[in-house]
């Protein structure tokens, strides 16, 4: 699958200021999300999650051919699997999760593995984050905007509190499209901004440039 720009803002807008020590991307495709953050940060164990074989492939290859390969490492399993298996806390853990409903379905089926919500349900993801989270740990993830206050009641039945939230749409006319939102175990004042990518197509905003610019070749 190509790299979308979720995965590049989710990647580029998660905090590292914390520094930390072990991260984890859940359904890590391309493995993007990873090498962002091994790009951005110390952290010395950074696992990723993926249960497509070919998915899978392309994520290790990318891994090893990186300048990060001695902290990365992809688990070819189910989220359910790993959350069993794994006895280990992560400090930090981010996904890009499947979110296209049931109406939405094409006839791939990898596609739709990596793109549709009945393959992780947001309370599938909620319930194993707050299994591999640690205590001080932060939570990562980019959902659809209407999806938003959803998210955040589930996430509440898991202990798990919004502390900050970014708002995405694609322009100044256009609705809001994406919410970015990092969780915690401690209740918080929720920090919440808005994110305008372009101003006309293909002429994107300073802040969204100065969000992502480290990541493209040419912006």
């Amino acid at each position: 699958m190509k790299i979308g720009t979720d995965a590049v803002l989710l990647g580029a807008w998660t905090s590292i200021e914390k520094q930390p020590f072990s991260i984890l991307d859940i359904g890590a495709g391309t493995g993007i999300l990873a090498l962002m953050l091994a790009q951005r940060s110390i952290a010395q164990v950074i696992d990723a999650l993926e249960i497509d074989s070919d998915a899978y492939e392309q994520c290790v290859e990318n891994f090893e051919q990186s300048p990060w390969g001695d902290r990365l490492f992809c688990y070819h399993a189910s989220l359910e699997e790993f959350t069993n298996e794994i006895d280990d806390k992560y400090d930090l853990i981010v996904s890009n999760p499947p979110f296209y409903l049931e109406g939405y379905k094409t006839r791939n089926e990898k596609r739709d593995l990596a793109r549709f919500q009945d393959a992780m349900p947001f309370e599938h993801l909620l319930e194993s984050v707050s299994e591999l989270l640690s205590e001080n740990g932060k939570f990562c993830v980019i959902v659809p905007f209407e999806e938003e206050d959803r998210f955040i009641q589930l996430a509440k039945t898991t202990r798990l509190f919004p502390s900050r939230i970014l708002n995405v749409k694609g322009n100044a006319t256009s609705n809001f499209k994406r919410s970015l939102m990092e969780f915690s175990f401690q209740k918080t004042t929720i920090s919440n901004n808005t994110l305008i990518i372009e101003t006309e197509r293909h002429q994107y905003t300073e802040d969204y440039i100065n969000l992502t610019k480290d990541f493209y070749l040419k912006m």
